[in-house]
């Protein structure tokens, strides 16, 4: 039966199949994507692209205000950008405060107000050690709560809770998708830099799925 979702779609690897996964589900998708003050908006760009070739609804959303709050990312600050594996100490700088509950929050309000019945994002095992709200004990949590805090409950789900990117890639793959149409780099430059955790976490998805990853990269 076919439900209306909310897809919280950044334009990454993760959201571009979870997004596809949404679709595949049968689901009748919005995308939300947001502008939180990160250092580019090639990912949104690259979202706006999609959705329009998709047909899909598309809302991008300006919350750069919210960084008057928060600070201390490498993401949104003026940080140098790791570089390295995110089992590494220095990723931490990568986590911007509160960021998924925030984002969260926005799109079940959208979800309630379009009746749509659930909220999808990316969070996988990979982000697990680095983010906590990625972690399986907050979504759930997160799922509880949306559904008591409105009068119309709508699920959280992140269909790649359990799995790290090799799998989500796997799945992509599988799909037939098209990983020139995403990106995943915190450098917004013309080529990935392969250096950041982000480039690394990818690059090794691909290695590890026997595929070469279809974006150019610097290095």
């Amino acid at each position: 039966m076919s439900q209306k979702v909310v897809v919280i779609y950044s334009g990454g690897m993760d959201s571009f199949t979870v997004l596809h996964k949404a679709l595949q589900e049968g689901n009748e998708v919005l995308a939300l994507s947001f502008n939180y003050g990160q250092r580019h908006v090639k990912e949104l760009e690259v979202a706006s692209n999609v959705c329009k070739q998709h047909g899909i609804p598309h809302k991008v959303v300006d919350i750069t205000a919210i960084n008057q709050l928060l600070s201390g990312s490498s993401l949104t600050d003026d940080i140098e950008i790791p570089e390295g594996h995110y089992e590494e100490e220095s990723m931490k700088s990568t986590v911007v405060p509160n960021r998924n509950m925030i984002l969260l929050s926005l799109a079940i309000g959208y979800a309630v107000s379009q009746e749509a019945s659930a909220v999808y994002y990316g969070a996988h095992s990979g982000d697990h050690a680095i983010y906590p709200d990625c972690r399986p004990e907050f979504v759930r949590q997160m799922d509880v709560v949306s559904k008591m805090a409105n009068y119309e409950p709508v699920a959280v789900h992140a269909p790649y809770l359990d799995v790290d990117k090799n799998a989500i890639l796997a799945d992509g793959l599988k799909m037939g998708l098209d990983y020139s149409q995403t990106w995943t780099c915190y450098n917004g430059r013309d080529k990935a830099c392969g250096k950041c955790g982000a480039c690394v976490e990818r690059l090794e998805a691909f290695a590890a799925n026997g595929v070469e990853d279809p974006i150019p990269y610097e290095a």
